[in-house]
Protein backbone atom coordinates (compact mmCIF):
# COMPACT_ATOMS: atom_id res chain seq x y z
CA UNK A 1 0.00 0.00 0.00
CA UNK A 2 1.01 3.56 -0.64
CA UNK A 3 1.92 5.25 2.68
CA UNK A 4 -0.89 7.78 2.24
CA UNK A 5 -4.51 7.51 1.17
CA UNK A 6 -7.02 10.39 1.06
CA UNK A 7 -10.79 9.82 1.07
CA UNK A 8 -13.34 12.60 0.63
CA UNK A 9 -16.84 11.49 1.67
CA UNK A 10 -19.90 13.61 0.93
CA UNK A 11 -23.68 13.47 0.88
CA UNK A 12 -26.62 15.01 2.67
CA UNK A 13 -27.66 14.96 6.30
CA UNK A 14 -29.18 11.71 7.50
CA UNK A 15 -27.34 9.41 5.07
CA UNK A 16 -24.75 8.17 7.56
CA UNK A 17 -21.70 10.01 6.23
CA UNK A 18 -20.20 10.68 9.67
CA UNK A 19 -20.77 7.09 10.83
CA UNK A 20 -19.18 5.79 7.61
CA UNK A 21 -16.11 7.92 8.24
CA UNK A 22 -15.90 6.75 11.84
CA UNK A 23 -16.02 3.10 10.76
CA UNK A 24 -13.31 3.65 8.13
CA UNK A 25 -11.18 5.44 10.72
CA UNK A 26 -11.59 2.64 13.25
CA UNK A 27 -10.81 0.01 10.61
CA UNK A 28 -7.61 1.88 9.73
CA UNK A 29 -6.55 1.99 13.38
CA UNK A 30 -7.36 -1.73 13.74
CA UNK A 31 -4.93 -2.38 10.88
CA UNK A 32 -2.25 -0.34 12.66
CA UNK A 33 -2.52 2.65 10.33
CA UNK A 34 -2.49 6.30 11.32
CA UNK A 35 -5.71 8.13 10.47
CA UNK A 36 -6.92 11.70 10.79
CA UNK A 37 -10.39 13.04 10.01
CA UNK A 38 -12.27 16.30 9.77
CA UNK A 39 -15.98 16.80 9.25
CA UNK A 40 -18.42 19.46 8.19
CA UNK A 41 -21.96 18.69 9.30
CA UNK A 42 -23.55 21.97 10.24
CA UNK A 43 -26.46 21.44 7.84
CA UNK A 44 -26.91 17.75 8.62
CA UNK A 45 -30.09 18.32 10.63
CA UNK A 46 -31.73 20.02 7.67
CA UNK A 47 -30.76 17.55 4.95
CA UNK A 48 -27.99 19.87 3.79
CA UNK A 49 -24.50 19.05 2.57
CA UNK A 50 -22.29 16.95 4.82
CA UNK A 51 -18.68 16.05 4.12
CA UNK A 52 -15.75 14.42 5.85
CA UNK A 53 -12.11 14.24 4.91
CA UNK A 54 -10.16 11.17 5.96
CA UNK A 55 -6.43 10.74 5.58
CA UNK A 56 -4.84 7.37 6.19
CA UNK A 57 -1.07 7.45 6.77
CA UNK A 58 1.30 9.96 8.33
CA UNK A 59 -0.30 13.35 7.85
CA UNK A 60 -0.03 16.63 9.74
CA UNK A 61 -3.36 18.09 8.59
CA UNK A 62 -6.81 16.59 8.16
CA UNK A 63 -7.69 18.79 5.16
CA UNK A 64 -7.33 17.19 1.73
CA UNK A 65 -5.81 19.70 -0.71
CA UNK A 66 -7.58 20.33 -4.02
CA UNK A 67 -7.17 17.49 -6.53
CA UNK A 68 -5.46 15.24 -3.95
CA UNK A 69 -8.14 12.73 -2.96
CA UNK A 70 -7.44 9.13 -3.89
CA UNK A 71 -11.15 8.44 -3.57
CA UNK A 72 -14.36 10.44 -3.63
CA UNK A 73 -17.17 8.49 -1.97
CA UNK A 74 -20.46 10.26 -2.57
CA UNK A 75 -23.89 9.37 -1.26
CA UNK A 76 -25.76 11.62 -3.73
CA UNK A 77 -25.17 12.70 -7.39
CA UNK A 78 -25.19 16.50 -6.91
CA UNK A 79 -22.92 16.13 -3.88
CA UNK A 80 -20.55 14.22 -6.18
CA UNK A 81 -20.32 17.31 -8.38
CA UNK A 82 -19.73 19.51 -5.32
CA UNK A 83 -16.81 17.27 -4.30
CA UNK A 84 -15.01 17.29 -7.64
CA UNK A 85 -12.55 19.97 -6.54
CA UNK A 86 -10.97 17.32 -4.26
CA UNK A 87 -10.23 14.82 -7.05
CA UNK A 88 -7.98 14.53 -10.08
CA UNK A 89 -8.34 12.62 -13.33
CA UNK A 90 -7.09 9.39 -11.75
CA UNK A 91 -9.00 9.52 -8.45
CA UNK A 92 -11.55 6.79 -7.84
CA UNK A 93 -15.11 8.18 -7.80
CA UNK A 94 -17.71 5.90 -6.20
CA UNK A 95 -21.15 7.50 -6.08
CA UNK A 96 -24.72 6.60 -5.28
CA UNK A 97 -26.89 7.32 -8.32
CA UNK A 98 -30.09 7.84 -6.35
CA UNK A 99 -30.85 11.59 -6.15
CA UNK A 100 -32.26 13.44 -3.16
CA UNK A 101 -34.14 16.36 -4.64
CA UNK A 102 -34.51 19.27 -2.19
CA UNK A 103 -38.18 20.05 -1.61
CA UNK A 104 -37.46 23.78 -1.77
CA UNK A 105 -35.60 23.61 -5.10
CA UNK A 106 -37.08 25.66 -7.91
CA UNK A 107 -34.63 24.41 -10.52
CA UNK A 108 -34.99 20.98 -12.12
CA UNK A 109 -32.67 18.25 -10.89
CA UNK A 110 -30.18 17.33 -13.64
CA UNK A 111 -30.35 13.90 -15.27
CA UNK A 112 -28.32 11.33 -13.32
CA UNK A 113 -27.46 9.67 -16.65
CA UNK A 114 -26.03 12.99 -17.84
CA UNK A 115 -24.05 13.45 -14.61
CA UNK A 116 -22.66 9.92 -14.97
CA UNK A 117 -21.78 10.49 -18.63
CA UNK A 118 -19.94 13.76 -17.93
CA UNK A 119 -18.04 12.18 -15.04
CA UNK A 120 -16.95 9.24 -17.20
CA UNK A 121 -15.81 11.62 -19.95
CA UNK A 122 -13.60 13.58 -17.56
CA UNK A 123 -12.33 11.02 -15.04
CA UNK A 124 -10.73 7.59 -15.47
CA UNK A 125 -12.24 5.69 -12.53
CA UNK A 126 -15.96 6.39 -12.15
CA UNK A 127 -18.06 3.73 -10.42
CA UNK A 128 -21.77 4.61 -10.23
CA UNK A 129 -23.84 2.38 -7.96
CA UNK A 130 -27.52 2.45 -7.09
CA UNK A 131 -26.72 2.06 -3.43
CA UNK A 132 -30.22 3.05 -2.37
CA UNK A 133 -31.76 0.16 -4.32
CA UNK A 134 -29.18 -2.26 -2.92
CA UNK A 135 -29.84 -1.02 0.61
CA UNK A 136 -33.59 -1.56 0.17
CA UNK A 137 -32.89 -5.05 -1.19
CA UNK A 138 -30.68 -5.77 1.83
CA UNK A 139 -33.59 -4.83 4.09
CA UNK A 140 -33.50 -1.12 4.93
CA UNK A 141 -32.68 2.10 3.08
CA UNK A 142 -30.73 3.24 6.15
CA UNK A 143 -28.07 0.64 5.30
CA UNK A 144 -27.00 2.76 2.29
CA UNK A 145 -23.78 3.71 4.03
CA UNK A 146 -22.93 0.03 4.54
CA UNK A 147 -23.58 -0.69 0.84
CA UNK A 148 -21.16 2.08 -0.08
CA UNK A 149 -18.62 0.84 2.47
CA UNK A 150 -18.76 -2.56 0.81
CA UNK A 151 -18.29 -0.92 -2.57
CA UNK A 152 -15.10 0.91 -1.54
CA UNK A 153 -13.58 -2.21 0.02
CA UNK A 154 -13.93 -3.90 -3.37
CA UNK A 155 -11.38 -1.48 -4.85
CA UNK A 156 -7.95 -3.14 -5.04
CA UNK A 157 -6.19 0.12 -4.09
CA UNK A 158 -8.36 0.78 -1.02
CA UNK A 159 -5.96 0.35 1.92
CA UNK A 160 -8.38 -1.43 4.26
CA UNK A 161 -9.61 -4.99 4.11
CA UNK A 162 -13.29 -5.80 4.01
CA UNK A 163 -12.81 -7.84 7.18
CA UNK A 164 -11.39 -4.89 9.12
CA UNK A 165 -14.29 -2.70 7.94
CA UNK A 166 -16.78 -5.36 9.05
CA UNK A 167 -15.07 -5.63 12.45
CA UNK A 168 -15.22 -1.84 12.86
CA UNK A 169 -18.89 -1.84 11.84
CA UNK A 170 -19.65 -4.44 14.49
CA UNK A 171 -17.84 -2.35 17.12
CA UNK A 172 -19.72 0.81 16.11
CA UNK A 173 -23.29 -0.42 15.66
CA UNK A 174 -25.76 -2.35 17.79
CA UNK A 175 -25.69 -6.16 17.35
CA UNK A 176 -29.34 -6.23 16.24
CA UNK A 177 -28.27 -4.39 13.05
CA UNK A 178 -25.24 -6.57 12.23
CA UNK A 179 -27.02 -9.06 9.97
CA UNK A 180 -28.65 -6.30 7.88
CA UNK A 181 -25.38 -4.38 7.65
CA UNK A 182 -23.40 -7.47 6.64
CA UNK A 183 -25.88 -8.08 3.81
CA UNK A 184 -25.54 -4.45 2.74
CA UNK A 185 -21.73 -4.53 2.80
CA UNK A 186 -21.70 -7.74 0.75
CA UNK A 187 -24.13 -6.32 -1.82
CA UNK A 188 -21.97 -3.23 -2.39
CA UNK A 189 -18.82 -5.33 -2.57
CA UNK A 190 -20.33 -7.73 -5.11
CA UNK A 191 -21.74 -4.87 -7.22
CA UNK A 192 -18.27 -3.39 -7.73
CA UNK A 193 -16.52 -6.75 -8.17
CA UNK A 194 -19.11 -7.64 -10.82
Amino acid sequence: MNNHYNIYICGVGGQGIIKTSTIIGEAAMNQGLDVIMSEIHGMSQRGGSVSTELKIGGFDSSIIPAQSADMLLSFEPIETIRGLNKVNKDSKIVFNTHPIVPSSSKTPYPSVDKITSVLKENFNNVLPIDGTALALKAGNVLSLNMVLLGAVTADDKFPLSKDSVIEAMKNSLKPKFHELNLKAIESGYKWIKG
